[in-house]
This record gives structure tokens, C-alpha cells and sequence, in this order.
């Protein structure tokens, strides 16, 4: 077991982890699972889920708009990104699903700004076999070189 003060300090050196920057449940126990005992990280991300500081749905939103407002990336890509962070599957799944039309927007706008960079120096059939590699679908890459 643990005291009082021991959850404390350590829920602020967490606390202090999350609010530096938007981290999802599996990167705060990859972060402190070697400094912290088990039982006592458990209690303190639960603690912290409860009160709203570890979100994963609200973490897959926010770094998808990051996604949208900064990079060029397929629907796919961002998949994968956000399970590297550890988010389950089904929450990403979830939330792509119910966003799917700005999501295809999204996707269709990334592949004519990849398009447009490297048009000067390929021809489309490269491009367009780039874009397959990179995950878009082709439908969408269709739309963009149409557009």
C-alpha cells in the first residue's frame, strides 16, 4: 500500500506530465511504469481519468484536428498514429466512423496539396502510386487530380 502523501506527490509529477502536453492512458504507463508502483499508477490514472485529465476519445479529437489544421496524411496514417499512442482500435474506428465526410474531405484536400508539391518533379502515375502506399484510397485520390 501507499499513503496519502505518496499518491499525491506522485499524481502531481504525473499531472504535471499531462497538462504539458495532451497524452493518452498508454503513453502516462509507458511514461511512469518504471518509476512508479503498479498499484499506485493504476489508482492515480484512474483518479485522473475520473476527473477528466486522461481522455482517449477527446485525445483521438484533438490530434486529429492537429492532423487537419498542420500535415497532409490519409485516413490511414492517422490510424496508425494514433495506435502507436496506444489508443484502442475501436475508439479510433469509432470516431472515424462518425466523421467520415470530413474525414474524406480531408483526405481529398491532402492528396491535391501532395499532388500540387510533387507534380514539378514526378509524373502523376508515380504520384498516384505514392498516395496508394501512403494509404489513400483511390477513390479520393481520383477526386483530387480531378480537382
Amino acid at each position: 500500500m501507499y499513503t496519502i502523501e505518496e499518491f499525491d506527490k506522485q499524481k502531481i509529477k504525473v499531472l504535471k506530465y499531462i497538462l504539458y502536453k495532451k497524452r493518452s492512458e498508454n503513453e502516462v504507463c509507458n511514461k511512469f511504469s518504471a518509476t512508479i508502483e503498479e498499484n499506485l499508477l493504476d489508482d492515480i490514472i484512474e483518479y485522473l481519468k475520473e476527473a477528466n485529465y486522461i481522455n482517449d476519445k477527446q485525445y483521438i479529437e484533438k490530434t486529429i484536428n492537429n492532423f487537419i489544421a498542420l500535415r497532409n496524411l490519409s485516413i490511414r496514417e492517422i490510424k496508425y498514429k494514433l495506435l502507436s499512442k496506444g489508443i484502442k482500435k475501436n475508439d479510433i474506428e469509432n470516431y472515424i466512423s462518425e466523421n467520415i465526410e470530413e474525414l474524406e474531405q480531408y483526405e481529398i484536400k491532402s492528396a491535391s496539396n501532395i499532388i500540387y508539391k510533387k507534380s514539378a518533379s514526378m509524373e502523376q502515375e508515380e504520384i498516384k502510386q505514392y498516395l496508394i502506399k501512403k494509404g489513400y484510397k483511390i477513390d479520393n485520390i481520383e477526386k483530387a487530380i480531378e480537382a
